[in-house]
Parts: C-alpha cells; structure tokens; sequence
C-alpha cells in the first residue's frame, strides 16, 4: 500500500475507534462537499468516481475496500496531497446482484472472488443458500453468488450467499458453463412432451409433395435440418424455385408452455463446439427435421426467379407434405459443383439435375443482388474441433464455397418473399431492419468519402436513400483495401427486430423477414403463424407487439456476447504456448483505441491486442488516432484499420482470457 494511503486508511479507523474524534470527523465531513457518481474500479485497486463524461475524481485503495465496480454513490470530496480525491460514503444503487466467481478458502473459511477485472480485488465473505452443503465446494470450484451485504448499506463489511455450484475447479467444460451462467442462459435444451400432437388449424390442408425430389444441404454433423430445396429451369430461361421449411409450429401451439419456453429463449444458443437448442431436440432433431425419406410437414414458398436474377411477382405460400429425396453435405456438393466430381458423393441423374437448377438460379441471384443490392466480402467462420473430454484439437477456417452460397441465395430469396407478402397481408410480422447511417454521422461520411475518392461522389441526398446506400457500399467492396469499410461501418446504424415493414439497408433490400429457421428461431415460428393465415385467408391469431423486436434483440445480443467469451477462453488455451515459440500470425487490424490497436489473426480467428509500447516505447512520436482509425509515427502513417500485418504473440494470459501481440516490422 502507498505510504500516503496507509496513513489515510489508519486515520480512518482511528476516528471509528475514538467517539469523540468520530464526532469531530462527522462535523468537518458535513462541511466538506459531496458529490454523486458511479463507482470505476481498476484492477490496480484505485478507482475513479465517474461524476459525468467529463469529470471523474480519483478514490484511493482504502476507499475502494468499501465499493464496488459500478456502484452509484454520494461520496465526500476532499483535498489530499494536493489531490482532488472522493470518499464513498452512502450507497445509491447496488452496482452488483449476481456474479459469477470462484471458491476461496480463507483460513478455512469460505470466501468468493468473482471473476471480473473490476472486482477481482474483492475477497467476499461468504455463506450457503439453503440446501448446498459446504463439502460440495472446493477451493477454486465456479459458482453463482450474490451480494447481500454491502459496507456502504450500514453493514460491517461485504458478504456474498452462494446460490449454486457451476463446474469443479478443473473441469475442461468450465468455458461454456461459466460463460452460459453469466449471461444467465440455460446450459441444457427445454424439456419435451410424451405425446407430440399436430395442433394445426383445421381449415390448413397440406398438400403431398412428396414425389418432388427436395434435397436438403448442411454441415456432415447437423441434426436440425429446417430447410430442403427443389429447382426446375423453365423453356424460357427462368428457374422455378420452391424452398420447404420444418415447421414446428404444426406441433407447439401458440400460447402453449413449449411456445412460451421458445420466446423465453429466443435462440438456440450457438457456442464454439456445441449448441444449446431453443426446442427439444426430440423435436428439433427428429420429428420436424427434414430427415430423407421421413414424412415431414413444411412450410413452403414458390417463386419465378427470372434469367436476369429478378422475382417474379408470384410467390406463393403454401403447407405441404414432404419426403427429402437426398440429405447432402456443402463440402461433396461444393466438390461437384466446382470440379465435376466428389470422391465421396455422385449423385443420381434426378438429384444432378436438381443441384444443377439450384445453382444456376443462386448465381443469377446472386449477380442481381451484387448489381442491385449489397453483398459483403467473403470471411471465413472460424470453427473449433473439440475432442470428447472438451481439448480443442484445431481450429479449422472454413471458408464459404458454391454450395454454401446456393442455399444463402435460396433462403434470402425466400425472406424477401415473406417480408413482401406480410406487408400486403398484415402489414405486420417479425421484420429484420436497418436504417443506414445514423443521423448524426452522414456528414462524416460525406466527408470522407468523397476526401477519399477526391471527388464529390456522393451527398447527403443520395446516401439516406436505400438506393444511394447500397450503390454507395457496393463502392466501396471494389476499393482496394478495407481501410474506407472499417470506417464507414462505425457510422452505421444497428440492425433492428421490429414489427413494422421497414427497408434493411445494410442488405439492400427493400422488406426482410425471416421464417426459414423456425427450429432455431422464435420470431420465425411467429413469422409461421402469420404466413399459415396468410395462406388461409384468416386475421393472423398471433400479434405481433412492440416487446417482441426488443425481447428477441436483447436475446441476441446476450448470445453473442457468450460465443465470443467462450471463444475467447477456447484462444487463450489453445494458444498458450505460442508466446514462447515465436511463431509468426497474420493480422487484420479491426480498430484502432488511444492504447493501441486490435487485429484478427488470420489463421484462426483469435483476437489480439497491439499495445503502443509494443510498436514505439517513445509515446510522443506515437500517436493513436481512434476517430481516423490510423496509427502514426512522427505524423507519418503507419498502420490503418483494414490493413494486415505481421506479428508475434508476447503474452497469452489464461486469468484474463486475453491475448498480447507485437509487430513483426521493428520502428526506430
């Protein structure tokens, strides 16, 4: 501890000790002034009271044994050495409930440390909820706990109940049950029913489409096959296009409590390695899968898909019986398609002339939307390969090939459809949105934009609409680095889950409405319900209402947060003993922050951090500009997000789950 806050710390507890001199204190603190703000802490024990986004007042060590990371609290502003300093001193608002750590034992007693940066100072006492025992804990073993006892609160000191045990200290699952937990995600699929029962409308009559040669195409290891196709090319050049999909919504009625668990969730949860259904998978992987040669019921949309790429106005909704004529893998029909064979598939003549349909008409597709749309440059999906004990054995860069992007052009063709057709019908219906820029930024992309191509290009009219937004994106893929791309995107509004049929600018298109994954999504089975009273002719039984974009938004964002955290965890254990071994990575740089910069590793995905003093230690010829996204060197450009760069990996931290790196290129 710092001289100057040992004599703080001790004067403190003098003044508790003594009445009389705690009166005094009382009476000199109620003269000093006070100030409200939300608790910063650090990992070096310091913290900050941040007052506003302009003022933020500096709480030494000993203050902050009495607070916690993003505490709201009235603190007494004193003068200390010539520093301005706060003392909490009441609490406002409990920062932290429930938290995630771990099991400490403290001279036999029981203690958690939770696992964050900001708090992993803090050492809480703690005790059992009822009816966990004590001898189901060990030291270092991950549990959920919660603060019930906060110093600020009038009470003596910090205590913590531990509510449940998530994994033993050493568990390999560790990464996915931690992480599930913290995010307060299930880590096991709903439960299912004895007895599915169709529960379909009456008046629906599914017709028997079972001599129609579907295939379906996903990985070799999916369960939950939700879609199949069938193609016919027409005399004139056009393509008959027809895409079937699971419906579960035939056996989960709307309100039933297996309804009512599939919007609790949202999602099915994809994490690296495994995923957590949002249905039971008795459901999800069996009776709705589109399994060949199974009976199944679908949800079907068929559509004229022109020579040129374009729709027709035809689209069709319809129920139907199906049977898949052929379960495919993306990799034997990647193979075929773009090298006439497959070692490991070679399908019949029916199947053949299918698959050859399917990808003419995902070409002119494609080709339209790459004139008339936006279409993002190909990245490959990093996936990991774990053993049965949960050891990583590789991590593999899969990149997206022919058949891959015929079943996107399919499913995308067939959610242009449907959002269409809900807007007629219903005008309502669970719509994917984007609004382009936000409001406040279009000057800035007018600025550089038009700096960048050293004409004016582009203007304010043009790039609000969705037509000068695509055609302003289409742009910018034919430039030759990425450097405009990572700029641009930071100006860019967030995709939205609404009710109302709004433009997707960030895809170009004018209405997007997703049902093609109603196994893995809820708002699909919504979107379901409403193209079944579409195809009726009925008023649909479930309304869409303002909660539902916001629930499933929020759904979303929870589920991301945890694939990257467990990714994280997963880099870091893999890429433990890189640091000792020189090897050397490609990186992209992806931002650009005041301390440094960040890449993407090529290889395998992994993020890294760039700090400063690893590119110059002279941090006044160093300068990191956040807002122009550019790293310099006595004013010289060195580094620009979007560019790719060579480097070394100096420190792999498992306590953090964080990942140092330094440039190959050495500055002078």
């Amino acid at each position: 501890m710092h001289p100057e806050h040992k004599t703080n710390y001790l004067e403190v507890n003098m003044f508790q000790d003594n009445p009389l001199l705690a009166q005094l204190k009382q009476q000199i603190q109620e003269n000093l002034p006070k100030k409200e703000g939300v608790i910063k802490a650090t990992e070096k024990g310091f913290g900050f009271l941040e007052v506003d986004s302009k003022t933020s007042i500096f709480i030494p060590p000993p203050y902050m044994k009495r607070c916690m990371h993003g505490d709201k609290v009235r603190a007494i502003i004193r003068t200390e050495k010539e520093r301005e300093v706060a003392e909490p001193e009441a609490l406002l608002e409990q920062g932290v409930d429930r938290f995630i750590g771990r099991v400490k034992l403290f001279k036999g007693k029981l203690n958690v440390v939770p696992d964050s940066p900001q708090l992993k100072r803090l050492s809480l006492k703690s005790k059992l909820v009822k009816g966990l025992k004590r001898d189901e804990l060990q030291e270092g073993d991950w549990v959920v706990a919660h603060v019930v006892q906060h110093p600020l609160s009038g009470d003596s000191s910090f205590l913590a109940e531990i509510s449940s045990k998530i994994a033993d200290a050493e568990d390999k699952i560790v990464p996915w049950w931690v992480t599930l937990a913290q995010n307060d995600l299930p880590n096991t699929e709903p439960s299912g029913v004895e007895d599915w029962k169709v529960e379909d409308d009456a008046d629906l009559k599914r017709l028997d489409m079972t001599h129609v040669p579907f295939v379906t195409i996903d990985g070799s290891s999916t369960q939950d096959m939700d879609d199949a196709l069938y193609a016919e090319k027409k005399d004139d050049g056009s393509y008959e296009l027809t895409i079937a999909i699971a419906d579960p919504t035939a056996y989960i009625a709307q309100e039933s409590e297996m309804d009512k668990v599939a919007r609790q969730r949202g999602f099915t949860i994809y994490l690296p390695g495994r995923n957590i259904p949002m249905l039971p998978r008795e459901l999800a992987d069996g009776l709705c899968s589109l399994v060949e040669g199974e009976l199944r019921p679908t949800l079907c949309c068929k559509v004229t898909v022109g020579r040129d790429g374009t729709l027709g106005n035809d689209a069709l909704f319809f129920s139907a019986n199906i049977k898949s004529h052929a379960r495919l893998a993306y990799d034997h029909v990647s193979d075929w398609l773009e090298h006439g064979q497959s070692e490991q598939w070679q399908p019949n003549e029916a199947i053949a002339q299918v698959i050859r349909a399917l990808h003419e008409c995902s070409q002119v597709r494609l080709q339209w939307r790459e004139s008339n749309a936006v279409i993002f440059p190909d990245r490959p999906d990093y996936r990991f390969e774990l053993s049965e004990d949960n050891d990583v054995i590789a991590i593999h860069a899969d990149i997206r090939r022919s058949a891959n992007r015929l079943v996107e052009e399919c499913m995308i063709t067939a959610n242009i459809c449907a959002g269409k057709v809900l807007q007629v019908s219903f005008d309502s219906g669970v719509f994917n949105t984007h609004s382009g820029f936000k409001p406040e930024k279009i000057s800035d992309v007018i600025e550089l934009v038009n700096s960048e191509a050293k004409s004016s290009i582009f203007n304010a009219d043009c790039i609000t609409t969705l037509e000068g937004f695509s055609e302003l994106r289409r742009w910018l893929v034919k430039q030759d680095t990425n450097y405009l791309d990572h700029r641009i995107r930071k100006y860019q509004a967030y995709s939205e889950i609404g009710n109302q049929p709004l433009p997707h600018y960030a895809m170009g298109l004018e209405l997007y409405a997703t049902w093609t994954s109603p196994i893995r999504k809820y708002g699909d089975m919504v979107n379901h319900r409403m193209l079944k009273a579409h195809i009726l002719g009925k008023a649909p039984t479930q309304i869409v209402d303002d909660n539902l974009g916001d629930e499933l938004a929020l759904h979303r964002k929870h589920h991301k947060i945890a694939e990257r955290h467990v990714a994280e965890w997963l880099y870091v254990r893999t890429l433990a003993n890189e640091s000792t071994k020189g090897t050397i990575f490609n990186g992209e740089i992806f931002d650009v922050s005041r301390a440094g910069l960040r890449v993407r590793l090529i290889e395998n995905g992994a993020a890294a951090f760039v700090p400063g003093s690893l590119i110059l230690a002279n941090k006044e010829r160093l300068k990191c500009n956040t807002e122009a996204g550019i790293v310099t060197i006595d004013d010289n450009v060195i580094y620009r997000v979007g560019d790719l760069i060579e480097v070394i990996l100096n420190e792999v931290n498992q306590e953090t789950r964080s990942i140092v790196a330094k440039p190959v290129e050495v500055f002078a």
